[in-house]
Formats: structure tokens, sequence, C-alpha cells
């Protein structure tokens, strides 16, 4: 009996080493790491570390990549669409989580926020919010008067451009970016400026600060921050800058959002506030859960920088793209037309019909991402995707830009081209794709939640731009040179573009 259990032990032992060895064979092709730092010091040496991670993949010849970053964790990169679906909807239970990362932790104020915080009750209990109270259906309607009146403001603006400036040059980046943050305070403030604006309708330097530190907190979300790899040294130092500029950015941001948060609460306390007009109200009136006012504040953070990047990026993208190829704004124009007519705008209630309209901005999805990678998600158990082993505590992030350019998935991906999302006659386009060979929206339990309010601002930007205004090249160019930025992937220069009206005076609205 004492020989057997010895038998017994030893064969345990050797088992266990064994499926050790087994399984650390069995990562994900990547790098060799170093002991204890991993492979920092190459991440450090080939930034930007976007560009790194997919010369990797290219390299190395793998839809799959596994680059272990200091003692234990393990990001998994994925540019195949059939082994993003295994891990966003085959084991979407096990990766529904999110890591603890500096960034995610500063913006969503110790994770109070719903696309930021790990797996939990208070993340199940900000998805239950904002999914039934504030991306719901009834409150979308809702709040289409506030879309409406930031749609006619989008063309009375371009109008006073083009009457007081020669030539009418418009910084699509600029003009886009405004749109969209203007469009957001206004549905959840109530109002398009934090300031007075400027005399024709552009928005003053409050507006130009919160965009601007807006889109440096996108910047530095989740981006690859050291104390991220070795948590010990979190608050304690701050190496590459991150924390910082993170912490300078979301104070700006917070300068402008949370005074009107506190003034809200005021009016409602005071009796002064007894009717409900944009977010904030419904936020504050809710009882079941009755939220505080810090988990209002920063779910309010993550809801502006969420709503504003892709659908700038898209539709700044989509314009260059429709000056380079006329047949391309051709196709959108007479689209419109048939649909809308000559006698009105375009609105909300033709959107169902615009597929290639649609088409376009999905096309720019697909091809011109904002951002490299989504969010990452992180495996809560050890478990086995394509054949591999991915530890607990991995960090995956999909690549939008390997996806949407996977030759697999896609004909010809590096050219622009709308028809390939046209679906057989009487189906909608839809700008987001559950077998994930795009991002847009992502898919499973951390889907964005909300996928109508970024289809319908984007949408209705993008037609009324088409359907007013002729879009050329500015000077003597006769293109727009389209080339990604090396340190992110957005174009490298601003686009500036030339508007000229394309309907009678009396359709813009009155300026």
């Amino acid at each position: 009996m004492f020989l057997t259990i010895i038998i017994i032990v030893i064969t345990c032992i050797f088992i266990g080493r064994f499926l050790k060895k087994k399984s650390s064979y069995s990562l994900p092709p990547g790098p060799t790491p170093l002991p204890f730092i991993g492979c920092l010091i190459q991440m450090l040496l080939n930034k930007p570390i976007v560009r790194w991670i997919h010369k990797l993949m290219d390299q190395l010849d793998t839809p799959i990549l596994c680059i272990r970053i200091g003692p234990s964790t393990h990001v998994i990169a994925v540019s195949d669409p059939s082994i993003a679906c295994e891990f966003l909807k085959k084991q979407d239970e096990v990766f529904i989580s999110r890591p603890d990362v500096m960034s995610a932790y500063l913006v969503s104020d110790g994770y109070r926020t719903v696309a930021m915080s790990p797996n939990g009750e208070q993340w199940r209990m900000m998805k239950r919010v904002l999914s039934q109270e504030i991306a719901s259906m009834p409150v979308h309607k809702w709040l289409q008067p506030k879309r409406d009146e930031e749609a006619d403001q989008l063309l009375r603006w371009i109008c006073n451009k083009i009457e007081k400036q020669d030539g009418g040059l418009i910084n699509i980046r600029a003009m886009s970016q405004h749109f969209f943050t203007n469009l957001i305070r206004n549905i959840t403030f109530g109002k398009r400026f934090f300031g007075q604006g400027t005399e024709d309708g552009w928005p003053g330097e409050e507006e130009t600060e919160h965009v601007v530190a807006v889109f440096t907190i996108l910047k530095h979300l989740y981006a690859f921050c050291i104390t991220d790899y070795f948590p010990w040294l979190r608050w304690k130092t701050d190496f590459d800058g991150h924390e910082k500029i993170m912490r300078n950015a979301i104070r700006i941001v917070r300068k402008y959002q949370d005074p009107i948060v506190d003034e809200r609460y005021q009016m409602w306390n005071n009796g002064d506030r007894k009717e409900k007009f944009d977010m904030l109200d419904v936020l504050i009136t809710l009882e079941n859960p009755k939220l505080t006012p810090e988990e209002i504040k920063a779910q309010l953070v993550e809801l502006m920088i969420a709503t504003i990047d892709n659908t700038s990026n898209a539709i700044e993208w989509t314009i260059g793209e429709m000056i380079n190829n006329p047949r391309i704004l051709k196709k959108a124009l007479e689209e419109l037309e048939d649909v809308v007519g000559c006698e009105r705008l375009v609105e909300e209630q033709d959107i169902p019909k615009l597929n290639y309209i649609k088409a376009c901005i999905k096309e720019s999805f697909r091809l011109h991402p904002f951002a490299a990678f989504n969010p990452p998600h992180v495996s809560t158990m050890n478990t086995t995707v394509a054949g591999y082993f991915i530890p607990k505590g991995s960090h995956i992030i999909l690549s939008r830009y390997g996806l949407g350019r996977n030759p697999n998935a896609w004909e010809d991906p590096l050219r622009f081209d709308p028809e390939r999302h046209l679906l057989e006659e009487g189906k909608q386009v839809m700008l987001s794709d559950n077998d994930l060979r795009l991002i847009s929206f992502s898919t499973g339990k951390r889907a964005c939640p909300g996928k109508t309010l970024g289809t319908t601002m984007s949408t209705m930007m993008l037609a009324r731009m088409v359907q007013g205004f002729d879009w050329e090249a500015p000077g003597n160019e006769q293109s727009i040179e389209l080339v990604e930025n090396y340190d992110d992937i957005c174009l490298a220069k601003p686009l500036v573009a030339v508007a000229k009206p394309r309907l009678p005076r009396h359709m813009y609205p009155a300026y």
C-alpha cells in the first residue's frame, strides 16, 4: 500500500509537470519573453506599439499573437474573425470582464461606469441603467428634436463658413468632432456649448478645450502603460507620463461637466426643476437603482468619450474617399434624391432606406477604424481558444485594423468599396458585424449599448453633408492625400475640403 501511494504521487508529479510544460508551449505564437519583465524592453524600443504588434503578426504569419509583458500578463492580439468569435461569442462568459489598468481606473473614477468596469455587480447595474434608461428606443425617440437641432445647425454653420470665407474651405475633422460633441452635450446637458460660442455658431474656447481633452483621454486609454503590467508600481511612479496626461485631461473634461451635474441636482432638490428634458435629468431622477452623483459624473465622462471617436473619424475618412472617387459620391447623392427627393432635407425617418450612405460609413469603420484595437477583455479562467492555451488574466485585444483588412475575410481589403456591404434588396445595411469581420459596436455582453444612437448620428451627418453640398479637394489638387499617421491610424493631416451649396437657398435652415 505504501509503495502504491508513492507510485501514485510520483506519477501525479510527472503528469502535472508534463501538463504544465504542454500548456506553456501551447500559448499562441509570439516573441520570447525575458524572466520577470517579459517583452517590456521590446515594447519600449518599438513604438508605436500598435504598429509593432501588427508587424509581429505579419512576421510570424499568425492571426493570434501572444506577448507576455511583466512577470505574468499575457496580451493576446487577434486579427482573424473566426478566432475573435470564439473569444466574444462562443466563450463570452469567460472573457466578459475588463482588466484593471491605470487609465480605465482614472476615467471611470474607480470603476463606477459600464464600459470599463470589471465583471461584477457595479457593471451589471450600470449596464442595466444604460440599456433600459439611456439607450432605449423610447428615450432615443424622445431626444430626436435635439438631434434635429444639431443637424440643422451643421448646415447653418457650413453656409456661414462659405459666405464669410473665400473658397469655402472646411476643416472636416474639426467640424465632425465638434458636431458630435455638441450633439452629445445637447442630449446630455440640454445645452450645445459650455460657453458662449462664436458669432457664426462655432464652438468657443471652452468647447475646444473640452474636445481636445476628450481626444487626449481616448489616445491614452488602454495605451500599454508600464504600470498596467507592474501594478505594485502604480501611483508610485509614472515612467511613461501617462498618468499625468490622463489626470490633466480628465480634470479639464470634468471642469466643464461636473458643475452642471451639481447645479442640476440642486434644481431638483429645490423643486426648481420638475420635468425631464435630457439624459442628465433621467439619471438624476432614477429611483431603482438610485445613482450617486459620483456615478453619474463618471458615467457622463465615459458617455462623452464613447460616442465621438469612431463616428467623427468615419465621417472624415468617408468624405475624403468620396472626393477621391466621385462615382461613390454620385451614387450616395442619387440614393438621397431617390429616397428624399429634392423638396426637403433628409431626416432621421429616412435612415432605414439610406443603405448606400450607411454602407459608406460601414466601409470606413472597416478600413479606417479610429483605434487599432478594441478595449481589452480579460480571461476569468484558464481556457483554450483556437487550439491555444489562454491563461487566466490574459488581456484579449481584437485588432480592428487587422480584422477589417483580413484578406481571408474581405476581397481586395485595401480598396474602399461600399458595395461590398450591400445586401439583397429589402434588407437594411447595419453598421455592426456580428461575425466580427469588422468591429464598430462589438458584440456579446460587452457590446456597445449605443448602437442606435451611433448609427443615427453618423448617418445623419454624412447624409446632410452629401445632400447639402458639393465637396472638392482644395486649390488645384485633384485628390485628397489619404495617408495614415504613423503614431496612430487616423489621417496624418486633418481633412480640409471645399464645400459648395447645391440646394436652393430656401432649403437651408435660416442663417
